[in-house]
């Protein structure tokens, strides 16, 4: 008679290898389960290249799409302070192909700022997590033979100055708005559509002086093409530790642009998560963490996008109220 072949072992081994292959199967299917994602993923930037946001984005996207399997095409949709960016992503499909690599002008300023915003950023996106951080450089171009943040304040009590910025709205246009209320004086605001125009011109000669996310000024205050007068971070950055910080001559004058990804609300979970976890793997890279630093721009993430969305949420609220306490008039 044969022996029956049944063996309580590979009978045990069997099972558990079945079920790791259905555990398997369960994560793979929930990652894919909307399809995602099934066609390039577009990454849009509401500003022309050259700015802080295009830099970090064009450094982004490749290794965004190495990890989630499928190419990541920046956009350039530039306008209206970024907004025009982010107000195509709002009204995007919410399936993950379409991102926004925004700052917190365009989604903590400018919808307090706008007369009649396009969208609600706080109810119209679904955070997923921070990449970088930034503060912002305030610089003088040819015109001005001054050394420091306090000359400078000194000479607008008695001179028109001109500053520049890559718009109406934004961190920058704030930051100015701040320095015209320290100098009491004439200080004027010259907006620009994005960065690239108001550095040309201020390298021109056409204005005074600029302010602007650190990252783009970065290597031309290393090369002397624009003189440095002060970081708006609380503390010296470690990329110009010479340089002063507004708060060593004007109180409380905290001001530090964050970049971060977003998708349109209702995005699935899943999708987000993943996205999460891709970002956060890139940023803790070594090669990736040199590109942003090499432009100035410190990386940072949140534990998730739970952690980011409550930061955000906190963001919108501070900046309000700094809003009605400087008066900035509201934006068409």
């Amino acid at each position: 008679m044969q022996k029956s072949s049944f063996n309580p072992r590979h009978a045990m081994a069997s099972g558990m290898v079945c079920a790791l292959l259905a555990i398997f199967t369960f994560t793979v299917s929930s990652a894919r389960a909307h399809g995602f994602p099934d066609r390039p993923i577009a990454l849009v930037v509401g500003y022309p290249p050259g700015g802080a946001a295009d830099m970090i984005a064009r450094v982004l996207a490749p290794s965004l799409g190495e990890k989630l399997g499928t190419t990541v095409v920046v956009e350039n949709r530039a306008g209206a302070n970024g907004t025009i960016g982010a107000n195509h992503v709002a009204k995007s499909k919410p399936d993950g192909h379409t991102l926004l690599l925004s700052s917190l002008s365009p989604m903590v300023l400018s919808p307090q700022t706008m007369s009649k915003p396009p969208y609600q950023s706080v109810s119209d996106f679904a955070a997923i997590n921070m990449v970088g951080l930034a503060p912002e450089a305030i610089a003088l171009g040819p015109n001005l033979k001054i050394k420091t943040l306090k000359e400078l304040l000194v000479y607008a009590s008695k001179n028109q100055v001109t500053l520049a910025s890559s718009g109406v709205g934004g961190l920058p246009h704030l930051t100015i708005e701040l320095l015209k209320q320290a100098s009491e004086g004439n200080i004027v605001h010259v907006a620009y559509k994005g960065a690239g125009p108001a550095i040309t011109d201020t390298l021109g000669g056409h204005t005074d002086g600029i302010v602007m996310d650190l990252p783009p000024l970065y290597s031309l205050i290393k090369d002397n093409r624009l003189h440095a007068l002060a970081v708006t971070s609380e503390t010296r950055s470690k990329f110009l530790p010479d340089l002063p910080t507004a708060m060593e001559e004007l109180s409380n004058f905290n001001v530090v642009n964050w970049v971060g990804v977003f998708a349109p609300a209702n995005t699935s979970s899943q999708v987000i998560t993943r996205i999460d976890a891709a970002i956060k793997e890139i940023v803790a890279a070594d090669d990736f963490q040199k590109k942003l630093t090499d432009v100035a721009m410190m990386p940072s993430t949140m534990s998730g996008p739970a952690a980011f969305q409550n930061y955000f949420n906190g963001e919108y609220m501070r900046w309000g109220a700094v809003l009605k306490e400087s008066a900035v008039a509201m934006q068409d």
